[in-house]
C-alpha cells in the first residue's frame, strides 16, 4: 500500500523537503518559505570542524519538532538506531511504521538523507528519493535486514500527524524568529562539538577552509544547503512584510540582508574558488548575519504585539 498524494519536495534541505510533503499531504495552506521560517530552519547553520557533509543533519532537532507543531504538524520521533548501539529492534520499529501507514499517517527516516516513507509492500518500506534525477538514496528498505543501508546504520524514524494546535501565522512566525535569535545567542543549546551553529559555525567554516578542507564535497554541500536556507529566510521575511504591513519597514531590510548572505554562501560553495576568496565570502556572510540578530528579535516582538 502507498499513501496517495504524498510527495517529497526536491529541496537540498531534505528535512524541509519531507515537511513540505507532509504539509501538502494534509492540505495545509502554508508556503515553502513560511515552513522554512516558522520552523526556524531558514536561520540554522551547523558546521563540522572539518566541513563534513553531515552538518545539515547533526543538530538538536527537538526545537524544530516543536516549531513544526505551530504550523499544524505534530512530529513523533521513534528513536535513533546505530550500528554500535546494540541490537536494532527492526521488527518493533517496522510494526509501528506500517501501522501508521495503514492509518494514512506519513512517516520518514533520516540515514544518508531525510526521506519520506510513502508506503510498504511485502518486502519492505517504500522510501522517497529527494531529487527526481538522482537515484539516491535507496528507494526501498528491506524488512528485517535494512540491507540497502550497507554495513553502517545511523538512522532515525519519524511519524507526522495532523496537528490540532497550530498557531495563528503571526505567532508561528514570531516563534521561528525567536528560535533564530536563540541559535545565535545560545549556540550550545542547538549543537555540540565537533559541530557549531550561529556565529561559531561561520568561524568553524573559515578555520576548516584555512586548514585545507575547502575543496571537498563537504564545503560544496554545506554551502548549497545553507545558501538555500538563507534564500528561504529572505523570502519568508518578504512574505511577512506583505502579510503584516506593520512589519514591512523592519522586515524588508532583513530580507535584503539574507538574500545577500545566501549569495555569499553560494559563492563560498564553489569548488573551483580559491580558498582566500572562500574565506572572504564567508567573512562577509558572517558579518552581515551578525547585523540581523537585533532586527529579528525586534520583528518577533512586533509580531507578538500585533
Amino acid at each position: 500500500m502507498e499513501l496517495d498524494n504524498l510527495r517529497q519536495a526536491p529541496f537540498n534541505t531534505t528535512a524541509l523537503g519531507v515537511l513540505r510533503g507532509v504539509a501538502s499531504y494534509y492540505g495545509l495552506s502554508v508556503s515553502d518559505a513560511f515552513l522554512f521560517g516558522a520552523t526556524g530552519h531558514a536561520f540554522l547553520i551547523n558546521i563540522h570542524e572539518e566541513l563534513c557533509p553531515s552538518g545539515p543533519y547533526c543538530w538538536n532537532r527537538k526545537p524544530f519538532e516543536a516549531l513544526a507543531a505551530h504550523v499544524g504538524i505534530d512530529v513523533v520521533d521513534h528513536g535513533f538506531f546505530w550500528t554500535d548501539g546494540g541490537p536494532v529492534p527492526r521488527g518493533e520499529v517496522e510494526a509501528k511504521l506500517t501501522e501508521c501507514l495503514r492509518q494514512r499517517v506519513p512517516c520518514s527516516l533520516i540515514n544518508m538523507e531525510n526521506q519520506l516513507i510513502t508506503g510498504f509492500d511485502d518486502t519492505g518500506l517504500l522510501t522517497a528519493q529527494p531529487w527526481p534525477n538522482a537515484d539516491f538514496p535507496p528507494r526501498h528498505l528491506t524488512f528485517g535486514s535494512w540491507t540497502e543501508l550497507g554495513g553502517e546504520i545511523h538512522i532515525n524514524f519519524y511519524t507526522f500527524h495532523r496537528g490540532a494546535h497550530a498557531l495563528e501565522p503571526r505567532l508561528a512566525a514570531a516563534a521561528g524568529l525567536e528560535y533564530a535569535v536563540d541559535l545565535y545567542q545560545h549556540p550550545e543549546n542547538h549543537s555540540g562539538s565537533p559541530y557549531a551553529v550561529g556565529a561559531q559555525a561561520y568561524a568553524a567554516w573559515i578555520r576548516a577552509v584555512r586548514a585545507g578542507h575547502g575543496a571537498g564535497h563537504g564545503n560544496w554541500w554545506n554551502g548549497t544547503v545553507w545558501a538555500e536556507c538563507r534564500g528561504m529566510a529572505s523570502r519568508f521575511l518578504h512574505e511577512l512584510a506583505s502579510d503584516f504591513p506593520g512589519t514591512a519597514a523592519a522586515a524588508r531590510p532583513l530580507a535584503a540582508a539574507f538574500a545577500e548572505i545566501s549569495e555569499r554562501l553560494t559563492e563560498a560553495s564553489h569548488r573551483d574558488l580559491a580558498d582566500d576568496a572562500k574565506v572572504s565570502a564567508l567573512e562577509a556572510a558572517a558579518a552581515r548575519e551578525a547585523t540581523t540578530i537585533a532586527g529579528l528579535e525586534a520583528l518577533a516582538k512586533t509580531l507578538r504585539a500585533a
